[in-house]
């Protein structure tokens, strides 16, 4: 193996173990403000994977650029999704508009 690609595991395994103790430590109350920043990092990963798949270096570099957009695009779209259900959840509900009762005159 060569240097560069031990350094780049080992980077990557520390960064997993960071992220999951910083997200899993968070609030419940701080979900939502924290997935709307979650979304602006994963939109700029997401421009990032797009300049890795459209870049014409060699086959490896593109597929994996394209196994990265799509990635991206899942967490995006799906970042999104789970932040509009909470922020649904926030709202009043408006009472039910009951027209007449049957059978008054």
């Amino acid at each position: 193996m060569s240097t560069e690609l031990v350094f780049g595991l080992y980077i990557f395994a520390l960064a997993t173990f960071v992220g999951y103790q910083v997200i899993s430590r968070v609030p419940a109350l701080l979900h939502t403000p924290l997935m709307s920043g979650t979304n602006a990092i994963s939109g700029i990963s997401l421009v990032g994977s797009l300049v890795a798949a459209g870049s014409e270096h060699s086959l490896v570099s593109s597929v994996l650029g394209c196994v990265a957009v799509a990635a991206a695009t899942i967490n995006v779209v799906g970042g999104f999704m789970i932040t509009d259900r909470m922020l649904r959840m926030f709202k009043k509900r408006e009472p039910e508009k009951r027209g007449p009762a049957k059978g008054a005159s």
